[in-house]
Parts: C-alpha cells; sequence; structure tokens
C-alpha cells in the first residue's frame, strides 16, 4: 500500500476531533487525520496511537511517510511550527494521512467509475 502525509493547518481542538470523527465513519476510510498542540515528529508519530477507529493500514509505512515528509519538507514545517506558536490557545496543528490506493477508488466512484 501506498501512504500520503500533509499538515493541512491550524484549527481548534474540537474542530480537528470533528475532522477525525468524520473521517472515521466510513466503513474503509480513505484518510485519517493527526493532530497535536505541538508540531513536532514525536507528536505525530503518537498521535497515531489517538485515531479513534484505526484503519486497517500499514501503520509502519505511515509512520516512514511522515518521517520521509518531516526529512524532506523542513521549509513546510517550520512555517507550521511558526504558525502554531502564534496561534491562539486550544488549537492544534492537523495533518491528514491518506491511503493512495482507497483514495483513488472514491475518485472513481466520484468520477462514474471512469480512470
Amino acid at each position: 500500500m501506498s501512504y500520503t502525509f500533509d499538515i493541512v493547518g491550524i484549527a481548534p481542538i474540537l474542530t480537528a476531533f470533528e475532522y477525525q470523527y468524520r473521517a472515521a465513519e466510513k466503513p474503509r476510510p480513505s484518510k485519517a487525520y493527526l493532530n497535536s498542540p505541538h508540531c513536532t515528529l514525536d507528536s505525530l508519530i503518537q498521535s497515531t496511537e489517538l485515531i479513534p477507529s484505526k484503519p486497517h493500514w500499514n501503520w509502519d509505512e505511515v509512520v516512514a511517510r511522515i518521517v520521509n515528509f518531516w526529512l524532506k519538507h523542513e521549509d513546510r514545517v517550520t512555517y507550521w511550527q511558526q504558525k502554531l506558536a502564534i496561534a491562539e490557545q486550544d488549537t492544534v496543528i492537523v495533518a491528514r494521512v491518506a491511503n493512495v490506493e482507497t483514495l483513488r477508488s472514491e475518485f472513481e466512484i466520484l468520477l462514474g467509475g471512469h480512470s
């Protein structure tokens, strides 16, 4: 399986949890949202343990994807660390992990089965 990871922004804690629960409602979720009050590699990896209904993914590969993102996108990580530092209290960094194959299937269904 192939996975993607990206930091998508900063949100109030309750909004971030709403993202998590909406994504987890699907029987075969294509994505999961991570959140943390700290924009650090360790805190985002730890947040994978807090996903309410963890999809049946290879979580070692997901963690590897997060680490890879962190190493290759230092400018984006620094940007979000700075934004989080000046954000209001009770906000968290929000990141998204997606299963590429499942996401592709969802898009194909939306497009009427055309690839």
